[in-house]
């Protein structure tokens, strides 16, 4: 299927690796022009260059997306985008008596802020300009919280509301802005987890990976690239009806209807 975004602009936020990056690595295969952005610079290049065997421009603009200037820099960079899909590594799981103001404000910053900035710099000129295609890479705990993730949902759930409001404003103009909720893929953060679980159990990482494993309906832990493929759709032309929608990629996890 053509997607109908060869020559867009992109950007796509925290991209070096994981997630941001299958994002990044589905536009570009698609025909975008990419935009990727990350803190480590070493990693980010290399990502660049992986995503360029795909014959399309990629600038990569180093720095955390959490900051203003990196925001300003990205923006500066590409000023008039078609496509941006916001991502950022969330805050570590934990205890809520053990966070005060500081992780909270932290974890809004990267989580709400962050994006909701983004969001507010690229809405005018794409609705100017009649199309826009707005994702954001939350997650599945927006809609099934857990109280050891509870910064991250806390933020991430705030972005899903003000998403949804805002979607019904700039729906007219071909503008759309969904959200895509993950649940257990095989990155780099989902080791992280397994570590942790590995720790805390006194089990070994492949047992805590086989406990992943079993969580899930489909038996398995999701790849990268489905994500990436599943927000190329909704950035694509003919995704223009879908918006203020969330997306659960969860192997078929989730137990509601809604």
């Amino acid at each position: 299927m053509d997607l109908g975004i060869d020559g867009r602009r992109a950007i796509v936020c925290a991209s070096s690796r994981g997630l941001g990056y299958a994002c990044a690595d589905a536009l570009a295969r698609e025909g975008a022009e990419v935009w990727i952005n990350a803190r480590d610079a070493d990693s980010l290049h290399d990502a660049a260059a992986r995503l360029r065997r795909h014959g399309r421009t990629v600038t990569a603009v180093a720095g955390d997306i959490a900051t203003d200037e990196t925001q300003a820099a990205l923006l500066e960079s590409c000023p008039r985008p078609d496509i941006l899909v916001n991502n950022n590594g969330g805050p570590a799981p934990g205890r809520f008596q053990d966070w005060g103001r500081q992780e909270w404000l932290d974890a809004i910053d990267a989580n709400m802020l962050a994006p909701t900035l983004m969001i507010r710099a690229v809405l005018d000129g794409m609705v100017e300009r009649g199309f826009g295609r707005i994702v954001n890479i939350t997650s599945a705990m927006v809609k099934t919280p857990l109280s050891p993730m509870g910064l991250s949902t806390g933020a991430r759930t705030g972005l899903t509301s003000l998403s949804k409001a805002l979607s019904r404003d700039v729906a007219s103009a071909n503008v759309t802005i969904n959200n895509l909720l993950p649940e257990r893929f095989d990155t780099e953060r989902q080791r992280q987890m397994a570590e942790l679980h590995s720790t805390i159990g006194g089990i070994s990482l492949e047992e805590a990976y086989d406990m992943m494993r079993d969580s899930i309906a489909a038996n398995r832990l999701g790849q990268p690239h489905e994500l990436g493929d599943a927000c190329a759709f909704l950035c694509s032309a003919q995704a223009g009806y879908i918006s203020g929608q969330n997306l659960q990629l969860d192997g078929g996890s989730y137990g509601g209807l809604l």
